[in-house]
């Protein structure tokens, strides 16, 4: 699944083709994806013309003419192409949004879990997300409150985008290595200190990720170099790059959790 480094890369690969431009019209190919009433957003979207695009937690938002709010979720395999509409469309292809020069942004999802939302007020749909750990105001101050009165074990509470939005499996494992802290511990184990490192670890790996324009594993995300980088995530039985101790895997929340077993005791 994308993830924060991998949205973001989209975004901004998005703006130049798509800000300036107007939506004209849209085919929806999978009723499923869309989560607005399919009616509704034939009739609402053309004639909007896309003023900006951002990103909030691993939704795309697509900010419009007529104030409206367009956001794309690319959950497990979702991908955004902008395509001549004369070319081929890919049989995975979705939702087709019309563009006014010629062109169409096409949302290719082979597994089918991502989901388009077209509302008048963005909360409707990232009300509930935490907050962005790249923020300028997300301090560590900021982060270790977060924290107060919270049970349970590290990881999984990392992917909760209700606690922060944006982490994913792979980062959560790289900020953990990071700050030299077991993904499994208490969270309300961790000192003051534990919290601060893992406040910067958290916001290194995403910008690490965000350099190398995200992690490319298979088809769905393209042109990501940052799995060449990876410290701990899908390595296991290689050595640590810090000790040399072989990279152990559990499952931790139903995921897979990738750790050193001397540098993150």
């Amino acid at each position: 699944m994308p993830e924060l480094p991998e949205v973001e890369t989209i975004v901004r690969g998005l703006r130049g083709p798509l800000v300036g431009r107007t939506f004209t019209g849209v085919t929806v190919l999978w009723p499923k994806t869309v989560q607005t009433p399919v009616s509704e957003l034939e009739q609402r979207l053309p004639g909007q013309r896309v003023e900006q695009i951002t990103r909030r937690g691993k939704y795309l938002h697509f900010h419009l003419s007529a104030g409206d709010s367009l956001f794309i979720h690319l959950k497990m395999s979702g991908d955004l192409l902008v395509e001549p509409s004369a070319g081929p469309v890919h049989p995975h292809v979705r939702a087709i949004f019309h563009l006014d020069n010629g062109h169409q942004l096409r949302f290719k999802d082979m597994r089918k879990f991502g989901r388009v939302y077209l509302v008048d007020d963005p909360l409707k749909v990232v009300g509930k997300l935490g907050p962005e750990p790249l923020a300028d105001d997300f301090t560590a101050s900021a982060f270790a409150a977060l924290f107060r009165r919270r049970r349970g074990r590290l990881k999984p509470l990392l992917l909760n985008q209700s606690f922060i939005a944006g982490i994913g499996n792979i980062y959560a494992d790289e900020s953990c290595f990071i700050a030299g802290i077991d993904p499994r511990r208490q969270v309300d184990t961790l000192s003051a200190e534990e919290l601060g490192r893992l406040y910067h670890a958290v916001r290194q790996a995403l910008q690490s990720g965000i350099m190398h324009k995200g992690a490319t594993l298979d088809q769905v995300y393209r042109g990501g170099e940052f799995q060449h980088h990876f410290q701990v995530y899908g390595r296991t039985g290689a050595p640590c790059p810090r000790c040399g101790t072989a990279i152990e895997r559990v499952v931790l929340g139903g995921r897979s959790t990738h750790f050193c077993p001397v540098c993150q005791r």
